[in-house]
């Protein structure tokens, strides 16, 4: 099932601006391995969501598929077919904005190999560039 938030304050959201690079979420946390966007994008839930399939189906319940972004802004849309007025349409789905320098995707518990795989499937399936990262280790 799409990813969405539980509940929220206001239904409707203004579109917005998304400058810049991205300063938080950045850094590989929790895996080894993470899935880097070098552009400006909306993901849409079914985007992660088959990102996510992808990386598991690959590790065969091997290792562990971290997800470090969550689509918390509603884009609304109006019917086909229907005359201009009327308000603001209805939610049609549920983005997350990623910046350059997101960590999409992060993977631990395999080889460099078998997660550079993992990540390349999950980065065919997501609308911008990406790039693999490895977690830095403190001297």
């Amino acid at each position: 099932m799409a990813m969405m938030p539980k509940r929220i304050k206001y239904r409707k959201q203004q579109r917005g601006k998304m400058r810049g690079m991205a300063t938080r979420g950045n850094t590989v946390a929790f895996g080894e391995y993470g899935l880097q966007s070098l552009e400006t994008v909306w993901l849409t839930a079914r985007q992660i969501e088959a990102g996510r399939v992808a990386a598991t189906h690959y590790l065969h319940r091997e290792g562990r598929v971290y997800i470090r972004v969550f689509p918390d802004k509603p884009i609304s849309a109006k019917p086909l077919e229907t005359r201009m007025g009327k308000g603001k349409g209805e939610t049609e789905e549920w983005v997350a904005r990623i910046k350059p320098g997101t960590v999409l995707f992060e993977v631990g518990g395999v080889d460099e190999e078998t997660a550079r795989m993992a990540l390349a499937r999950t980065a065919f399936k997501m609308p911008v560039r990406c790039r693999m990262v490895t977690r830095r280790r403190a001297l």
